[in-house]
């Protein structure tokens, strides 16, 4: 009898990915199958392990989606086979999420389930607006209901004259009856003057907050286009308090749409930091890291490695490959001992150090250039050096220490190439119509690609254009465009540092 698979219920929070549990990422990372609705955050899905088939099941208000007796059916069936399967949910499965109904669907089968908690908006949202839902000095209870009962009621089962006395009221889904829900409320006692307040996409980089009393409020949210679905809707004087302790929709980069080129394996701390800062990463990856097509002339200057005086690493990309080949080919990095050491950047000489190697050399000056001056005073003559790199790189470098002295040889760790990007389509059209605030190029690479990809990215468009120092910048001269922020390290965290201090 072939062995049932095991199913996980994981709440994903209510929008930021940073929301999510580390049991959940833990669960998530190890499944077959994921199961996801409109509510979790894309970007969850990275932490999909490979191979794993993923289901999108809609759940979107007003648009065709899977039923809830289909999603119920294709948990069963890959458990059934054996599959670890994870229902990702936005929220608490068991928060309004029907994640009761998933459970014993599954149980009935005889399927093993697991449910992992997440962060519910019913906390979150009111939170990341500066709102508590409780305070001594304002109340001693809150009370959540939905604010989208089954239509197919013949009365309402919820107590509206006791919500009406209740110190904070928290409504979920309710965007949709909020004009007739705050009508019931004052029919029920509550004064018109009550602050409410209404939280789009709470916890998102887009999140919205709109403020007024349970007698206007419907009223103004009719008035901005920018309130949607999901909404969490918060009836109470807590909401007084938002004036000072507003903290999220403070934050530098709030509500910008930022895209990020760097490739996909190296772009955690970009959207990390971003997010940090408030801003919405779009991730477009527009390189990406391949193997060379032959390992020949790499393989032979490691086998001759202790002939060699120095080695140069001029990217983090090319430390990794390199590295990575001699533990592949079964070499000690002891190997190296004699060998001196000079790295492009405090980033690519950290991934050094990382491997309890130090530098002897790090030009100030985060490029080629800065390296050539830092070795302009050193005696070359017959010197030895190995230049791990990219296929594709800048000349400069290798004909400098050429005329130095020096004898070079250069061998390719790494290709670059532009990878396949699913959401080619929704950048054009955020591009088209000027909602993307700032575009990130850390490379030339990234820059020559991504601009070549979307040819109607020009001087109309609004987007601010930063990047990593004047090599890149260069780069994006030459298509017609002008950089409006280059970094003066060039590092990321630097990059980022200008971009905030341009938007203070």
């Amino acid at each position: 009898m072939k062995k049932k698979g095991k199913a996980y219920l994981i709440g994903a929070g209510p929008g930021d990915p940073g929301l999510l549990t580390l049991k959940g990422k833990k669960y998530l990372s190890r499944s077959d199958v994921i199961i996801y609705d409109n509510l979790i955050n894309p970007s969850l899905l990275n932490y999909a392990k490979e191979g794993a088939k993923i289901y999108y099941v809609g759940k979107k208000s007003g648009q065709k989606e899977l039923s809830q007796n289909r999603i119920n059916k294709l948990l069963i069936d890959n458990t059934l086979k054996g599959k670890t399967v994870v229902r990702l949910k936005g929220g608490d499965p068991f928060i309004f999420g029907r994640g009761g109904e998933e459970a014993i669907a599954l149980v009935n089968k005889g399927v093993d389930v697991e449910i992992i908690p997440g962060v519910s908006s019913v906390s979150a949202a009111p939170s990341y607006a500066g709102i508590p839902l409780t305070h001594r000095d304002h109340n001693s209870s809150f009370l959540v209901a939905t604010g989208h009962e089954d239509p197919k009621k013949s009365k309402s089962n919820l107590p509206w004259r006791y919500m009406s006395e209740v110190g904070t009221l928290v409504f979920l889904m309710g965007l949709g009856n909020i004009k007739k829900n705050m009508k019931k409320l004052m029919e029920n006692g509550k004064s018109p003057s009550t602050p409410a307040a209404v939280i789009s996409r709470g916890t998102f980089a887009n999140q919205k907050t709109i403020i007024g009393t349970i007698e206007n409020i419907a009223s103004r949210v009719d008035k901005d286009n920018q309130v949607t679905s999901p909404a969490v809707i918060i009836i109470g004087d807590v909401i007084k308090l938002r004036d000072k302790i507003n903290w999220y929709e403070k934050k530098p980069l709030f509500t910008k749409k930022v895209i990020v080129t760097r490739a996909k394996k190296q772009s955690s701390d970009i959207i990390e930091q971003l997010s940090y800062l408030g801003a919405e990463p779009i991730e477009f990856p527009s390189i990406e890291i391949s193997k060379p097509k032959s390992w020949n002339k790499v393989d032979n200057a490691i086998r001759n490695i202790n002939k060699y005086d120095w080695l140069v690493f001029t990217s983090t990309n090319g430390v990794e490959s390199f590295f990575d080949r001699l533990k592949d080919k079964g070499i000690d990095i002891r190997e190296l001992n004699g060998l001196k050491i000079a790295a492009i950047g405090q980033e690519t000489a950290n991934a050094i150090n990382k491997r309890g190697i130090l530098v002897n050399i790090i030009p100030e000056d985060y490029r080629a250039e800065g390296l050539i001056n830092s070795f302009s005073g050193i005696d070359l003559a017959g010197k030895k050096f190995l230049i791990p790199r990219a296929k594709r790189a800048r000349k400069i470098l290798p004909e400098s220490l050429k005329n130095l002295g020096a004898k070079v040889d250069i061998v390719s760790v790494y290709e670059t190439k532009m990878p396949n990007n699913s959401n080619q389509r929704e950048i054009r059209k955020l591009l088209k119509n000027n909602q993307i605030d700032i575009i990130t190029f850390t490379s030339s690479s990234t820059a020559k690609n991504f601009i070549s990809t979307f040819p109607e990215l020009n001087r109309r468009n609004r987007a601010i254009i930063a990047c990593i120092g004047p090599i890149t910048a260069n780069t994006v001269r030459k298509f017609g465009l002008k950089p409006d922020i280059i970094s003066k390290k060039f590092t990321v965290s630097c990059l980022l540092k200008e971009i905030e201090e341009y938007f203070v």
